[in-house]
């Protein structure tokens, strides 16, 4: 897996110079948990509930093999269906085009 871009939480032990440089060193940005990062937790808070509301609350799973499958296939009927927020498209579009709902693909 290559990372072109690491999401970092500001605890200390993630803005050391011995964690940030390692990144630094293999050329991954850091995106530091803050100012003008509230809206991208707006949409994981959203994602969250509604895998919570619409799957794990209603299918109250057993273990944790049964969730990891239920799951899978809530998440492909999630990005197949058609978002409001997107504009009505679906998940899988906007993030196969780049287009939509104010994303952006990174190459």
């Amino acid at each position: 897996m290559y990372l072109s871009h690491l999401p970092c939480f500001r605890g200390r032990q993630f803005t050391s110079e011995a964690f940030t440089g390692v990144l630094k060193g293999h050329g991954v940005q850091i995106s530091m948990d803050g100012r003008g990062r509230a809206q991208d937790n707006i949409f994981v808070e959203r994602l969250w509930r509604s895998v919570k509301y619409e799957d794990v609350y209603l299918k109250g799973y057993a273990s944790v093999p049964e969730l990891m499958i239920g799951l899978t296939t809530y998440f492909e009927f999630y990005n197949g269906r058609l978002h409001q927020s997107l504009g009505y498209a679906t998940p899988d579009h906007v993030y196969l085009t780049g287009q939509g709902g104010g994303a952006t693909r990174v190459r």
